[in-house]
């Protein structure tokens, strides 16, 4: 069943579990982590980001997205994570995305609040849900030393009227986490998340999630997190699941393929059950 945000995050947001958001690049990738989803019968959020686009054309990965939602048990979400520019943020809802975040966590505070109003206005009248980005999550470079990072970090009081003015959906907020792989053991600021919990509304998100620890992510889903992207995780277990194939004797594709179908599943179902924790989810 496709659906948006909306239809995932509340309930999320009102019983204090996490939804996960997969990033998927392939048809490999959409297979794995939709049936995790069933065997679970937890919602789930699929999509890209425009980083990935140069992996899988946005135009031709929804072509099996959107349909495979359409399809599915379960509550799927189609997002377009981390759109960069106005005009890809438009094309992925012309193609018919649930669902888009407008990262415009770079440009200055009044810029950030100007471009993701005026996209959000547009995204509501296809239906779709907006997710926007205050304070900045680290790349993949990960460089920064921990505690350097809370310059980014995101204020509650500025996160209260960036929500009422932009109208979003969804906050995804910089609480000390980074993009990819950790070079350094990630700091999270639990009560900085509690604090923008208790003043706004609206669902907040834990982007650089692959990589932390069990423990954080549920101190960080039990302090108000409703979303917890995962890419890196998948990423690496596709290709460890290549890997294993060869080792097993197996060299030709529709050998390998299964394999990672299996072990992109595998990963992705334990995460929906740490997020989910003992919640009965609504469906």
């Amino acid at each position: 069943m496709l659906v948006n945000l909306n239809d995932v995050l509340l309930p999320a947001k009102r019983q204090r579990y996490g939804v996960g958001l997969f990033n998927t690049v392939n048809l490999e990738m959409a297979r794995g982590v939709l049936a995790a989803a069933e065997r679970t019968g937890s919602p789930v959020i699929i999509g890209t980001a425009e980083v990935l686009l140069p992996y899988g054309p946005l135009e031709e990965l929804s072509y099996f997205l959107l349909p495979m939602a359409r399809k599915s048990k379960v509550k799927v979400v189609v997002h377009y994570d981390h759109g960069l520019t106005f005009e890809k943020c438009i094309e992925a809802l012309k193609l018919g995305f649930s669902s888009v975040m407008y990262d415009c966590s770079m440009d200055s505070y009044e810029d950030n609040v100007k471009k993701v109003k005026e996209l959000t206005y547009i995204a509501h009248s296809f239906g779709a849900s907006v997710e926007g980005e205050l304070g900045h999550v680290g790349g993949a470079e990960g460089n920064e030393q921990p505690d350097n990072l809370s310059f980014f970090y995101t204020d509650p009081e500025q996160a209260k009227d960036y929500t009422d003015r932009t109208g979003i959906d969804a906050l995804a907020i910089a609480v000390g986490t980074v993009h990819g792989v950790y070079k350094f053991k990630p700091k999270l600021d639990f009560e900085r998340i509690e604090a923008i919990r208790n003043i706004i509304d609206v669902p907040l998100v834990l982007h650089g999630g692959s990589g932390l620890s069990d423990k954080d992510f549920r101190k960080a889903i039990a302090c108000g997190i409703s979303k917890v992207n995962i890419f890196t995780d998948i990423n690496i277990a596709a290709s460890q699941a290549v890997k294993k194939a060869y080792e097993d004797g197996k060299d030709c594709m529709t050998d390998i393929i299964p394999y990672q179908v299996e072990k992109i599943a595998a990963v992705t179902e334990n995460k929906i059950k740490l997020f989910k924790g003992s919640v009965i989810i609504e469906n």
